[in-house]
């Protein structure tokens, strides 16, 4: 899909006429005096918390922004194949993958040895190694992936609209209070209304109010960590040039002028240059008046000698330092107690751009929070469940600083030369970059044991299917209607829990079918988690999604012996749900055989709505089953 060759426009390229992608601006209505969540700041992670919250009615969640309107160009662009997984979740991947680059190699220069003054091709790679993910990993506006979440915010049954132009003044948290704990005081900043004061009352607040978050000061939070910054150029631009390799990801390191990081944008034609500019001392803020958009060109072409870019239009240009830097926790919690505030994203985590995980690391912080907020606030867990949240996503980033910090030593270096023998030899770089491929793609999150992570005693049922990290899903074949299916892609955002009931070497449905006996169970038992945890009224898979795949192939599947809970009925009509039973096989071959299900024993995966592996279970193991969730779920009555 190719755009923007006759200059930039913010908004949906697949509407013609820019003129028509205009939306209308924000109502300017007043605040919600109580609310269940607060959420304070409209990006990434501030979005897709509300996105995942909108899904539930009963709960009133608002999302404020100090600015007056939606983001329309600029900013973060990266989207690894773990969000573009999450996406799937929300079912705007297909958008995203229409419009975005797809970065499928990625190019490494160095100083010619011949003539160090130019720079020469050292190499390229394969961007993300085979079958690593189903999704690719891509590049797209950072203001597209809002206006995706804004459409479910606003499509979901909690209708979640931004209230822009508000000004965090004050959040302050009384513990002795039980309904709506902390108060929060907005200041109004649009003219219709400037300088009103509003105040709400909040069960929970988020703070996704970036690097100089008021909510984290307000808790007395602070981010520590490295105090050497690093300043970096960011253009956004259209340009034409003699250099090759302008489509593809290139990572540039020049003799003497500075290295470079060259992103392909959506369109065919946008490029987006990063480019380092020297080291801040620690006393040193950057202007950005200090720096114009002139020097950042001429900064660009010394580093791109031999070759050229004109630049014929800017479409977006920022100058910004970043310095690795983490808060000590991530909410308000102390003495045990259950926290009622929240940080995410750059309010808790700060890095360098060079690896792309800013946008990424961010929307996950939420991917992980937003679920556990509504399993609390419609009473299937107890508050306790919300402290696994700093405890898994403060590992998370730490590891992420870690890596940046390793990362961004290696690309700043100058290059091993025999003038420069202390320098980073341009092959170890290229190495690093490919040994820590599945961390940027966002693969390697490994959440620690837990009640939510069980230790792995069953493991080997399942070797392909690591318990603590995303389910890995490949295809299989949906029984019903034969339609090669992504086994992950049923996993929605949509707060439920799966049980994946995989068959071993029993005759499908026959009297020694561990999958058979084990729907009994579930029907049948009074221990069983789905009478024990779903409400009445509700339909049997509202709590937790059980689903089942069986080695023969779909056509051997006969519908008259499906057992009637992997065919539930459901809603007003009781109509039968027939998207429940899968074959493994299917035309990329055997699931079984490409995630290391056990062939002969199968086996039970549990798998948490934020698509972590949470535990693996022999298909006998009813009472593993029940062990589990009893610890993580409330009983309705």
């Amino acid at each position: 899909m190719q755009f923007y060759q006759d200059g930039f426009h913010p908004g949906d390229p697949r509407i013609a006429d820019p003129t028509d992608r205009i939306i209308a601006p924000p109502l300017k209505l007043p605040l919600p005096p109580q609310v269940d969540v607060m959420i304070v700041g409209c990006g990434p992670a501030g979005l897709n918390l509300a996105a995942q919250l909108s899904k539930f009615g009963r709960i009133s969640t608002c999302i404020v922004e100090q600015k007056d309107d939606r983001l329309l160009v600029g900013q973060a662009d990266g989207i690894a194949c773990r969000t573009m997984e999450m996406f799937e979740a929300y079912d705007f991947a297909d958008q995203i993958k229409q419009e975005a680059y797809w970065v499928n190699e990625t190019a490494f220069w160095k100083p010619d040895a011949d003539l160090p003054e130019h720079i020469a091709r050292s190499g390229k790679i394969q961007d993300v190694e085979d079958d690593l993910s189903e999704m690719p990993h891509v590049i797209i506006n950072q203001a597209r992936v809002h206006d995706a979440f804004l459409d479910v915010m606003r499509h979901g049954p909690g209708k979640v609209v931004p209230h822009y132009s508000r000004k965090l003044l004050h959040l302050e948290v009384d513990q002795q209070a039980t309904d709506y704990p902390v108060t929060l005081t907005f200041e109004r900043l649009d003219s219709q209304h400037l300088g009103v004061i509003e105040t709400v009352k909040a069960k929970y607040v988020v703070g996704c109010d970036g690097a100089r978050s008021t909510v984290r000061k307000s808790i007395g939070r602070e981010l520590v960590g490295d105090s050497i910054n690093q300043a970096w150029g960011v253009m956004d631009v259209l340009a034409t040039t003699d250099f090759p390799d302008i489509r593809l990801k290139s990572a540039i390191h020049s003799a003497n002028e500075g290295n470079m990081l060259i992103i392909p944008r959506e369109g065919g034609y946008m490029v987006r240059l990063y480019i380092e500019l020297d080291k801040l001392n620690n006393t040193e803020r950057l202007s950005k008046q200090s720096i114009t958009a002139d020097y950042l060109i001429a900064a660009a072409n010394r580093i791109l000698q031999p070759y050229t870019i004109d630049i014929k239009e800017i479409a977006w240009w920022s100058v910004y330092e970043i310095g690795q830097r983490l808060t000590t926790a991530f909410d308000d919690a102390e003495d045990g107690r259950p926290p009622r505030v929240f940080l995410a994203g750059d309010a808790c985590h700060t890095h360098s751009p060079k690896a792309g995980q800013g946008l990424n690391t961010s929307v996950n912080d939420t991917w992980n929070l937003g679920w556990k907020l509504a399993h609390v606030l419609t009473g299937r867990a107890t508050p306790e469940l919300l402290q696994s949240y700093s405890f898994e996503r403060q590992t998370v980033a730490q590891q992420l600083i870690d890596f940046d910090r390793e990362f961004s030593k290696m690309f700043s270096a100058k290059p091993k030369s025999a003038s420069n023998p202390d320098g980073i030899d341009p092959a170890a770089f290229q190495q690093y970059f490919v040994q820590f491929g599945r961390f940027t793609a966002g693969t390697a999150i490994h959440y620690p044991a837990s009640s939510l992570v069980r230790s792995g005693t069953y493991q080997n049922l399942a070797s392909g299917q690591t318990i603590g990290m995303r389910f890995h899903s490949a295809k299989v074949t949906r029984h019903a209607d034969a339609k090669p299916v992504h086994l992950g892609h049923s996993m929605k955002a949509d707060g439920r829990w799966h049980i994946l009931a995989f068959a071993g070497k029993e005759r499908f449905m026959g009297t020694d079918c561990q999958v058979k006996a084990l729907c009994q169970f579930l029907q049948n038992n009074p221990a069983s988690p789905l009478l024990r945890f779903t409400p009445k009224g509700m339909n049997i898979d509202a709590i937790i999604n059980l689903q089942a795949v069986f080695q023969e192939p779909h056509r051997n599947i006969e519908v008259a012996n499906i057992h009637p809970l992997l065919q539930p009925s459901k809603d007003l009509y009781g109509l039968k749900d027939y998207e429940k039973v899968y074959s493994a096989k299917s035309a990329e071959g055997c699931f079984y055989e490409k995630r290391g299900v056990n062939k002969e024993e199968g086996g039970i995966i549990i798998v948490r709505p934020d698509q972590y592996v949470a535990e693996i279970l022999p298909l006998h193991d009813y009472q593993g089953v029940t062990n589990f969730f009893e610890k993580v779920l409330i009983e309705t009555l």
